[in-house]
């Protein structure tokens, strides 16, 4: 998961406040969301205004699910810093909380701080892919990998959009990036085997769904996927045995797994619901 805390630069207190910001940062930077709440409600006391510990009480509260909270002290924060770390963090609270335009104004302002912030694109990104804006999510997680060539899950959010387009040679490009980076990530595994099924690379296309799948037996989306590659390969027997894997996942899974069969290239048809039953569950007529 990517990193949302950070530590920015901000000006602090002396002597005790000082003291208690390093004790606050360091139990935000372990996880420990609570005490970080508490220090830095302890140092706002004393100095209501104080940036630094502004954000760490947004920063813990957002940690706890807590986003309408954390919302007045990342906006105060941010706007006595001008940090593009704060303001994306901001950006992700109130996305989280629901307020879409708002989230996007301050993406909008954190990514045109100098020098960038490679977290609000990817950030931005992620948003514009939510609400379909692929091309400008393109845009977005391209130039965080202009930013941060080495962070894998941009490479994943760009592949992802990129198949959402259509422009499966870029998905190709970005989850082979991805993987270079990051072998063993079962995303870059799945999209790069979506992306090469998607440009009808087929074998290809199913040696990735299988090594996908030793981390991830129970994606039942996957063994759909593999049963498609396999059944375009003429691998009939092996193609028809995926779906009835996908099957038996559970009663609604049946259902998906049937659909998918029915419209898959040399898939099956029967006229009696009865009979694809026997076909998917592999009981004998």
């Amino acid at each position: 998961m990517t990193n949302l805390i950070g530590n920015p630069a901000m000006p602090g207190g002396v002597g005790g406040i000082e003291d208690a910001l390093q004790r606050g940062m360091a139990a935000l930077n372990r996880g420990l969301a609570q005490e970080a709440e508490q220090v830095a409600s302890g140092i706002l006391k004393a100095v209501p205004r104080n940036v630094k510990a502004l954000y760490i009480r947004g920063a813990a509260l957002v940690m706890q699910g807590r986003e309408k909270e954390a919302i007045p002290s990342l906006v105060t924060a941010a706007r006595g810093s001008h940090d593009p770390r704060i303001e994306t963090l901001l950006a992700v609270a109130l996305r989280q909380a629901g307020q879409t335009e708002e989230a996007l104004t301050w993406f909008g302002r954190a990514t045109k701080r100098r020098p960038p912030h490679a977290l609000a694109f990817h950030e931005l990104g992620c948003l514009l892919s939510s609400l379909r804006r692929y091309n400008e999510a393109a845009q977005a997680f391209g130039r965080g990998l202009e930013i941060a060539p080495m962070v894998p899950e941009i490479s994943i959010q760009l592949g992802n959009v990129s198949l959402s387009l259509k422009r499966f040679a870029d998905a190709k490009a970005a989850f082979a990036r991805a993987l270079e980076l990051s072998p063993d990530s079962p995303e870059a595994q799945f999209g790069f085997a979506k992306a090469l099924l998607a440009a009808n690379e087929n074998e290809t296309a199913a040696v990735h769904f299988r090594r996908y799948l030793k981390s991830r037996p129970d994606d039942t989306g996957a063994w759909l996927n593999l049963g498609h590659c396999l059944l375009k390969l003429g691998e009939l027997d092996a193609g028809y045995q995926c779906f009835r894997t996908a099957a038996g996942h559970s009663e609604q899974q049946y259902g998906n797994a049937l659909a998918s069969l029915v419209k898959a290239p040399r898939g099956r048809f029967w006229l009696k619901p009865s009979s694809a039953a026997r076909f998917l569950t592999g009981t004998p007529d």
